[in-house]
């Protein structure tokens, strides 16, 4: 099948927190569950960089490079006995209102447009800093890494494993009914980060019960490197 939208995701990089499962409940899809790694309910500030965007095999001028910053979730789901992992999104934030209007109306997901930049720069041979930035109230939000500049591969089993693998998308569209689709994409190296800094009005953006999540220190910081992605069209899930 053609997938829905095709583009390249560019140097990921993720800041991840424990949360209690009381504050994730309320968005748990139906039919999915928690998916945790050593029993900690992980929840990943992320920003990254959309390149070469198409919906359908066609790129829209002015829509085909922008940023993107997600506050996400992770769960599973058992359809013929088999697991699938999946990544529940709070609120994605982008640049661009038309991409906010499609992807709330195609997918119900929960878009919303910020004035959003970027900056990646290589001081050294050796060194890597990325940093995404977006407008909240007139104060600009961030997150920032200085890291390695040569990546190195993914550990089987790790962390950041658990982090990065997971391919399918769950929306909770009522108490009954999930969107559910696959993003499609190679396994990711990672850029050893050196060094991190972020600023997120979370309670404003993500509502109060993620404040204090996102308040705490982030037990890691990952950089992946990106590759291309494609997101396949989607279908629901029903009692």
């Amino acid at each position: 099948m053609r997938p829905f939208l095709t583009a390249s995701w560019r140097n990921l990089l993720m800041l991840n927190f424990a949360a209690d499962a009381n504050t994730l409940r309320p968005y748990l899809p139906a039919h999915t569950e928690p998916d945790t790694f050593n029993n900690i309910h992980y929840v990943s500030l992320v920003g990254f960089l959309f390149q070469d965007t198409k919906v359908k095999g066609i790129g829209f001028p002015g829509h085909r490079t922008f940023e993107e910053v997600n506050l996400r979730f992770y769960v599973r789901y058992k359809d013929q006995g088999q697991w699938k992992r999946g990544v529940v999104f709070i609120r994605e934030l982008v640049p661009k209102p038309l991409i906010t209007l499609v992807a709330n109306t195609l997918y119900k997901e929960n878009y919303a447009t910020h004035r959003m930049r970027h900056q990646w720069g290589q001081p050294d041979a050796d060194t890597l800093h990325v940093q995404y930035e977006w407008e909240v109230a007139g104060q600009m939000n961030y997150l920032k890494a200085t890291a390695a500049a040569k990546p190195r591969p993914l550990e089987e089993g790790s962390e950041a494993a658990f982090i990065t693998e997971h391919y399918w998308g769950y929306t909770r569209l009522d108490h009954r009914t999930t969107g559910e689709y696959e993003v499609a994409h190679p396994r990711w190296d990672l850029h050893p980060v050196i060094d991190y800094d972020y600023r997120c009005h979370a309670s404003r953006l993500y509502g109060p019960a993620f404040g204090p999540v996102l308040e705490q220190a982030p037990l890691s910081a990952l950089l992946a490197n990106g590759s291309p992605i494609a997101v396949m069209h989607g279908r629901k899930l029903r009692s």
